[in-house]
């Protein structure tokens, strides 16, 4: 066994506001987690080579000015390009949540096809409702996927919070991303089927898509805020599931933290 720890880094700044709670998410799945401002990245003073798992994470980067992520992800696209590539390469993790999802899919790190980096192949457009959905919802995952977080997870429940949620791309791209099993997660209904209608379905995403990785796996994005459900105390129907019996050890959640800690500890620590 090696003493060494798995690091993440936290890139935070400019209307993000989720570090603490992914913060809490890494560190109680083993790792140790380093929340950094986006301006020390950008100027060198910090890099992300030093760390095995960067988050994108929720939050309004920059107030969500010319679309949810879009600023943030031209930022970090245009001044980071050569450091991400070589994270990437180095067989590393990447993972966005929220408005970190909506920033990996601008700056073309997912669905990545033929993994063509950096070009962008899909979008996180403004739910059908046409208003910002807080809710809980169910997602069901794709046993198929290459995707690293989602490994043995069957049906899982999270919550959402987010206006600019509708997962959307051109009909070539989506039978290509459907085809590669890219979809890990998908929006489902209470026994676990998939959700074509809303609520279940919060904001009209194509074919119900919660969450997709790049064909590494090892990049994955997703709507759902897992590290909100890190304690059973999370859920807003704690106080009935209790009179049923104890409640579980942890929130539902953390299984998606602890299979990036784990893959870590095994692929890049030795």
């Amino acid at each position: 066994m090696t003493n060494k720890k798995v690091k993440v880094l936290i890139i935070t700044g400019f209307g993000l506001n989720c570090e603490r709670e992914t913060s809490a998410a890494f560190d109680s799945c083993g790792a140790v987690s380093e929340k950094v401002h986006l301006n020390d990245i950008l100027s060198g003073k910090r890099s992300m080579r030093e760390f095995h798992i960067l988050a994108f994470i929720g939050g309004f980067s920059f107030g969500d000015h010319l679309g949810a992520g879009t600023v943030f992800a031209n930022r970090v696209k245009f001044r980071l390009r050569e450091d991400l590539e070589k994270f990437i390469a180095d067989g590393k993790l990447i993972i966005g949540i929220c408005n970190g999802f909506q920033t990996l899919t601008r700056m073309g790190l997912v669905p990545a096809l033929n993994k063509e980096y950096f070009r962008q192949e899909a979008a996180l457009a403004h739910n059908d409702s046409g208003v910002f959905r807080d809710d809980w919802v169910y997602l069901k995952a794709n046993p198929a996927s290459p995707c690293v977080f989602t490994k043995g997870i069957d049906r899982i429940k999270l919550p959402i919070r987010h206006g600019e949620g509708k997962f959307a791309a051109d009909e070539t791209d989506m039978l290509e991303i459907e085809k590669r099993n890219l979809v890990a997660l998908r929006y489902a209904n209470s026994d676990g089927s998939v959700a074509v209608d809303f609520p279940a379905n919060p904001n009209g995403s194509t074919n119900s898509i919660a969450g997709i990785c790049d064909e590494t796996g090892r990049i994955f994005g997703l709507m759902p805020h897992p590290e909100a459900f890190l304690s059973p105390y999370n859920a807003p129907d704690w106080t009935s599931e209790i009179t049923k019996g104890p409640l579980p050890q942890e929130g539902e959640g953390k299984i998606i933290f602890r299979n990036a800690v784990n893959f870590a500890e095994q692929n890049l620590l030795n």
